[in-house]
């Protein structure tokens, strides 16, 4: 299963997105759910730091599937659009495919 943690601060301000595992709906190379929630995750990491001026910080272990982002300021609007954008898409992952497979985690810090 994947995990998704979005920590945000008591104003609603995004702080940091952290994604692990991997989803299990298929095997290695065919699994549909996993590279849905890949693309959805590594495009708006790239995308904030391509088509916007926010700094983040970024680490991962494809290994694992741990891909982590965290944000050194407030998001412009920009920013904050693609982070909702992303999150759209991966409730729609949940609603196709289940919580088996990718678990939100929506945490206040």
């Amino acid at each position: 299963m994947t995990t998704i943690t979005i920590i945000k601060s008591k104003s609603g301000e995004y702080k940091r997105i952290s994604c692990t595992g991997h989803a299990g709906y298929a095997r290695a190379g065919s699994d549909i759910v996993c590279s849905a929630i890949s693309v959805l995750v590594i495009n708006t990491i790239n995308s904030l730091d391509v088509l916007t001026k926010n700094r983040i910080e970024v680490k991962s272990d494809e290994e694992t599937g741990m891909i982590e982002c965290c944000f050194a300021d407030k998001l412009d609007e920009a920013g904050i659009l693609l982070l909702d954008s992303m999150i759209l898409g991966l409730q729609g992952v949940v609603s196709e495919y289940g919580r088996k497979h990718l678990k939100l985690i929506f945490r206040e810090v």
